[in-house]
């Protein structure tokens, strides 16, 4: 079988196509790889030209939401200051119970560090950042705090 390293592309579906765009593009400031006004779908690069595509797909207005999730891989340094910059942008930072955050909180299964957050589509996004060290899966999901402790 052919290995996969990474996920290449990622595609959310969108209730207002230029919302989102302003979203993704200013205030995650995701470079727009291309942008197709007669389809209404919009793509973005993320970690630069050629490493992975975003795709968002506008579609009419429903009476059901469907939710979607997508996370983003950070550096560590970034994901700790990323509540803040997030708050900057006027999102809303959050803990993986959807609490508001000040930190990222620990996946110790894996282990990662991870911080959510909603687009305007109310689809959640998530920061994560790989850790180094052994999996500790008894711990649960631990706040950072618990996670440097230790």
């Amino acid at each position: 079988m052919i290995p996969i390293h990474a996920l290449f592309e990622g595609h959310l579906t969108v209730s207002d196509l230029p919302r989102a765009m302003a979203f993704y593009g200013e205030a995650l400031g995701l470079e727009l790889a291309q942008f197709f006004p007669e389809q209404r779908v919009a793509f973005y690069w993320i970690g630069g030209r050629g490493t992975s595509m975003l795709g968002l797909w506008e579609v009419g207005t429903l009476p059901l939401r469907q939710s979607l999730h997508l996370a983003f891989r950070v550096s560590l340094d970034d994901l700790l200051r990323a509540a803040q910059e997030l708050r900057k942008a006027a999102i809303a930072p959050l803990d993986f119970e959807g609490n508001p955050a000040e930190n990222p909180v620990v996946l110790a299964w894996m282990p990662a560090a991870s911080l959510y957050f909603h687009d305007p589509d109310g689809n959640l996004l998530e920061f994560l950042a790989m850790l180094e060290g052994e999996p500790k899966p008894e711990m649960g999901v631990v706040s950072w705090e618990q996670w440097i402790a230790v």
